[in-house]
């Protein structure tokens, strides 16, 4: 077994070589493009964005703070400006079945063109009609015609008034209509001068009565016929005033839109519904309601709703929506409340995201996509179907039986780009059978990458890109190099460097501020220094907390002496963005017992699965080195003393075997030190996280309690090249008052725990007396002897019958 490894102050902080950087300060260092470290989610973005079959839609995945955003909305800028500006579509109403309207795909720009045209084509009607039908020519037309009818009129009423006079009988006009009158020496008969006529006159007065009656009725009902002429050809005279005018109105409107045949197909289908309604629609209603968009006008009929408008883009779009709700993505019909009644049209259809990003790019937030109510499966049936239908939720959810407008689809083709985390791709693809089919291109982002001299050459480039792009003060080489050292601590690994880009302009910011608070005119090591320190403060009271908690003896942790049964454990509390660590006291007991190890976390439900997976591994380690020859006599428990929350991980597996070795051989353990690491089922110390903010947790309380020169930590040898320990810790190592440790094997801890060495097992696996093994061997030999007497007891008295002789 080899010996410990006592770490010196240089293997504390991997530093950055200041010489390595090549410049004086950021300003001369050149710009860097964007990407640094992102290879490979580079070239699925590429891969994706390029290829153009059904289902290659795009899940950037990684952690916040990486810059996924600002890079993916680059490339695809850098894309759509090499693809073609796609199409308008617009809304227009559909005169057949107007609960349905149609769609029109003009090239770009063209749409709000021929929007504003025919709104100055219906002011121009609005203008134009009333004044055809006010002209001169108009209203002789119209006179001409009811002179006709007049005449008609008179001539078939004056042959009946002449036949009656000349039968002797009057034809009288009243109210109800006409009526017939007999006459006697010019003077017309009431009903008693009529009832003394002889019988032979009234017969005769009867007959003739009854001829002019006939008579009446045949020129009342050619007035009738008459009549209907007269009103066909004033239609027709309308019909011929309007179309001549609406012609002269659409001709230059119909040449200008002539070589597009929707266009042409629809205006056809307004002048039509005009010449049939624009004597009802123009000459009734008032000017003003053409301007009032807040109404619903009877002109809305021949207007155009521009539902994408791409007039101003150059390119395909790029479009990001920030709460993609089912309206916002789909699209919606809104209505307007009028005399307690809403009512809608198609000009009150608004697009969504969808719309405005067909034919190009639509960028969205994994995590508030599927969080917003019915948008997920919203999307889904639109990249399914490769096409937009507009319904209100309520027809989605059959909530709602009223009849609403029933929009034409619109062909949807849009590349969509989710930005989420990993953990949210990794469940759909288990739980969403369609979202492998439909988001078939992962580009996952780095989150960090090694830390190479020409690695760090372009990580100063991409801090002075930061710095001038949010107009920074320059850094010198030093503070640049303090950066890049708290890249790899924000990495937890000195051989790694951070790609969270958020967090290091976080920190270029906040050292700006303080170079500005002393008025420097490039920031300096020290502004840097501060900036982290000022930010650890500003999160550090609960961890000051416990610390002074500690310091009461309220959370009792020994930092000197020796303590059978009893060791200082690490971990590590993660508060929101801040973590730090903070000594455990790890306690154990051993007796006799069947073997049986009690996690007394576990039992009382505190800890974690990975937990109970390291004390299981303790007794599987335990029961393979002493338990060889004969089964394990003891029963011991485990436990973190005064927690009050739960416990995962398997980071203090370590401390929890060597705290069993101390209770089962009787052997003190050093409480200056204290131990972080993880063991396999043959005691080899594994890595674990967190190991900064572990070892800096406990100087801190063996500082505020007096550094004694003895006071250390024990880690996993493997975690060496994590460290990027704070200057306090260095400094203290480096002048002999802290020591840090790393180890290979648990033995090797207990030999520093115990200052005994650990021992090897001989040929029949013996442990030699003097050593850690050796007395944990013997404890248990001894503890098998004692079960064994328990289990066969010597029996007293004769012929062994049990009793006991008096």
């Amino acid at each position: 077994m080899s010996n410990p490894h006592e770490l010196t102050a240089q293997q504390l902080y991997h530093a950055c070589d200041v010489a390595m950087l090549g410049c004086d300060s950021t300003a001369d260092l050149p710009d860097l493009e964007s990407g640094l470290g992102q290879a490979r989610a580079l070239g699925a973005l590429h891969f994706g964005v390029g290829i153009q079959h059904e289902g290659y839609n795009l899940y950037v995945m990684g952690s916040p703070g990486l810059g996924k955003h600002a890079i993916v909305r680059q490339l695809l800028a850098q894309q759509a400006a090499q693809v073609e500006t796609p199409s308008d579509w617009c809304y227009v109403n559909n005169f057949r079945t107007p609960h349905k309207p149609g769609t029109l795909r003009l090239p770009a720009g063209t749409g709000a063109v021929l929007q504003a045209d025919m709104r100055t084509l219906v002011r121009s009607l609005l203008v134009a009609l009333p004044a055809a039908f006010d002209s001169d020519e108009y209203r002789n037309a119209m006179q001409t015609l009811k002179d006709k009818f007049k005449a008609r009129e008179e001539q078939l009423f004056g042959e009946v008034e002449s036949a009656a006079r000349a039968a002797g009988i009057v034809l009288l006009r009243t109210p109800a209509g006409f009526t017939l009158a007999p006459l006697k020496d010019g003077e017309v008969l009431d009903a008693e001068a009529f009832d003394k006529l002889s019988a032979e006159e009234r017969q005769q007065i009867d007959e003739r009565s009854e001829q002019l009656r006939q008579m009446l009725r045949q020129a009342l009902h050619q007035v009738a016929t008459a009549s209907r002429e007269h009103d066909q050809q004033v239609e027709q005279l309308n019909e011929a005033v309007t179309r001549a005018t609406v012609e002269r109105q659409f001709a230059d409107l119909e040449a200008r839109y002539a070589t597009l045949a929707q266009v042409t197909a629809f205006l056809a289908e307004v002048k039509r519904d005009i010449i049939e309604k624009g004597l009802e629609i123009f000459g009734s209603a008032p000017a003003e309601q053409l301007l009032d968009r807040q109404r619903l006008t009877p002109f809305n009929r021949y207007f155009v709703n521009v539902l994408v408008d791409n007039g101003a883009s150059q390119g395909a779009p790029l479009i990001y929506e920030d709460y993609p709700s089912y309206q916002n993505l789909i699209g919606r019909i809104e209505h307007q409340a009028h005399m307690g009644a809403l009512h809608t049209d198609f000009t009150l259809i608004k697009g969504g995201a969808l719309h405005r990003a067909n034919g190009g790019y639509l960028l969205l937030d994994a995590r508030k996509l599927l969080t917003t109510p019915f948008a997920w499966e919203a999307l889904k049936r639109a990249l399914q179907a490769r096409e937009l239908r507009i319904q209100s939720l309520e027809q989605v959810l059959s909530l709602a039986s009223t009849i609403s407008l029933e929009p034409d689809p619109i062909p949807l083709d849009v590349k969509v780009v989710l930005i989420g985390d990993r953990w949210l791709y990794y469940l759909l693809t288990q739980y969403d059978p369609e979202f492998p089919l439909l988001f078939k291109v992962e580009a996952d982002f780095a989150e960090d990458f090694p830390r190479s001299a020409e690695n760090t050459q372009l990580y100063a480039r991409l801090i002075a890109t930061l710095q001038r792009r949010e107009q920074l003060r320059p850094l010198d080489s030093a503070a640049l190099a303090r950066m890049i050292e708290q890249a790899a601590r924000e990495a937890a690994d000195g051989e790694k460097l951070s790609l969270h880009q958020q967090d290091l302009l976080d920190l270029l910011r906040e050292a700006d501020y303080w170079a500005g608070e002393q008025q420097h005119t490039l920031v300096r090591r020290d502004d840097v220094e501060r900036a982290v320190a000022e930010r650890l403060h500003r999160a550090d009271q609960i961890r000051e907390r416990l610390l002074e908690a500690t310091l009461r003896d309220l959370h009792h942790i020994d930092t000197s002496g020796s303590c059978v049964a009893q060791i200082n454990g690490l971990a590590v509390l993660q508060l929101g963005a801040h973590a730090f660590g903070h000594p455990a006291r790890i306690s154990a007991t051993a007796r006799l017992g069947d073997g049986k190890l009690i996690d007394i976390e576990r039992e009382v439900e505190l800890g974690g699965a990975l937990h109970s997976k390291g004390v299981l591994i303790l007794g599987a380690y335990l029961a393979s080195r002493y338990g060889g020859q004969e089964p394990l006599s003891f029963s011991a428990s485990l436990v973190f003393e005064q927690s009050y929350g739960g416990v995962e991980g398997d980071s203090a597996s370590a401390a929890e075997l060597c705290v069993l070795q101390s209770a089962l051989a009787a052997l003190p353990l050093r409480q200056d030190l204290a131990i972080t690491g993880s063991v396999d089922q043959h005691g080899r110390m594994q890595v674990i996280g967190g190991v900064n903010e572990k070892i800096e947790g406990f100087f801190d309380l063996c500082a505020a309690r007096g550094l004694t020169g003895s006071q250390g930590v024990i880690i996993p040898q493997g975690n060496i090249q994590h460290l990027m320990l704070r200057r306090a810790v260095v400094e203290a190592v480096a002048g002999g008052r802290f020591h840090v440790y790393a180890v290979a094997h648990a033995d090797q801890a207990m030999e520093l725990l115990t200052g005994q060495p650990a021992g090897s097992a001989d040929a029949q696996g013996r442990f030699p007396a003097g050593t850690v093994n050796g007395a944990v061997q013997q404890r248990l030999r001894e503890l098998s002897e004692l079960r064994q007497r328990y289990a066969h007891p010597q029996q007293d008295g004769p012929a062994g019958n049990g009793q006991t002789e008096k």
